[in-house]
């Protein structure tokens, strides 16, 4: 989901709050967000998940096109951690799609066709 299709679906949940409002929300939540990592802190947003930094240290790396050993220098990168609920969300789901009917393993052996 990007960023407008995330202010359309709210915008039409909430009509009672205007397009510009909806606009402004969102970019206020994200770029505090991404101002409170600069700092090098973490953001925690209960039932949802954690936003954090993490440090990478320097290592070797391999250009794919030359094959020539490169060294990628340390850095911070973003990092989210997803919260308990939100991981619940995501396995319900995942085991729901498992549960649809599908061919089972004799099916697909073709052990299960009648014989005339």
């Amino acid at each position: 989901m990007t960023r407008s299709e995330l202010i359309e679906q709210l915008a039409s949940r909430h009509p009672e709050l205007t397009q510009r409002d909806i606009e402004m929300s969102v970019r206020l939540i994200l770029d505090q967000i991404s101002c409170v990592l600069e700092k090098k802190e973490r953001v925690e947003i209960r039932g949802f998940g954690t936003f954090g930094i993490l440090h990478r240290l320097p290592r070797n790396g391999r250009n794919p096109k030359t094959g020539l050993i490169v060294e990628v220098p340390a850095k911070d990168v973003p990092h989210f951690k997803a919260g308990i609920a939100t991981r619940s969300r995501v396995q319900k789901l995942f085991l729901l799609q498992m549960k649809k009917p599908s061919v089972s393993p004799d099916e697909s052996r073709g052990l299960n066709k009648e014989r005339p």
